[in-house]
């Protein structure tokens, strides 16, 4: 009968830990969908900023596939305050300055 109780209270102290952290972000002004989409598009950039370093053996097709991914990873950046991401805003800039250049050697192709 005391291990139902520690399970019961272990599910109530897990409950109300997550309730604060949505507690949390709602009062960051974020919905949950956007503060998710951010943690994914963290993880993107990392794969980006590992990717940005050779970026000028690309393919063609590699750097459409580039151009979608940053332009992702920037939506969701937009959508959540600049507190949360200040840590990640080096790969970030490094990301857009390469996002940039693939955009303008394009466009001097057409």
């Amino acid at each position: 009968m005391e291990i139902l109780h520690i399970i019961v209270l272990l599910i109530l102290i897990i409950v109300g830990l997550i309730a604060f952290a949505i507690m949390q972000i709602r009062q960051a002004g974020m919905k949950i969908k956007d503060f998710f989409d951010f943690i994914q598009a963290n993880q993107i950039l990392d794969n980006l900023y590992e990717v940005s370093k050779k970026y000028e053996k690309m393919s063609t097709n590699q750097q459409i596939v580039f151009l979608m991914e940053a332009e992702k990873v920037f939506n969701a950046f937009d959508k959540v305050p600049g507190m949360l991401w200040e840590d990640e805003y080096q790969k970030y800039t490094k990301i857009l300055d390469i996002y940039r250049n693939i955009k303008i050697a394009r466009w001097n192709e057409k």
